[in-house]
């Protein structure tokens, strides 16, 4: 499984203040959950976010995000964020909020 360890090591200090936290191997990388429910995650190089179908058009619309497109069509609620989007610390943050926030919306599994 070959992804960025180091986005992984950064995106693992950002979630450092949610409890619950578990890592996941999935889509060929790492995801991270939140009561049982993936946020963010690692594929490659990219950054991938959950903001669910209402969150989607505004993730599209910030540089360096594109549809999640993991099979070959795209996936409701998720883009992916190309490398120079989460450069700066504070860009990275921004994106792993998204994801906790939309988590935080649905039911615990």
């Amino acid at each position: 499984m070959a992804f960025n360890e180091e986005l992984a090591l950064r995106i693992r200090a950002a979630l450092s203040g949610h409890d619950g936290v578990v890592e996941k191997k999935m889509f060929g990388g790492i995801a991270f959950m939140l009561q049982g429910n993936m946020c963010v995650g690692v594929t490659g190089c990219d950054l991938m976010v959950r903001v669910g179908p209402n969150g989607l058009d505004d993730a599209m619309a910030q540089p360096h995000a594109r549809p999640m497109d993991f099979t070959g069509r795209p996936m409701k609620g998720f883009v992916y964020v190309e490398p120079a989007g989460t450069e700066k610390d504070d860009s990275l943050k921004r994106w792993v909020q998204r994801g906790v926030a939309f988590v935080a919306s649905l039911p615990a599994k």
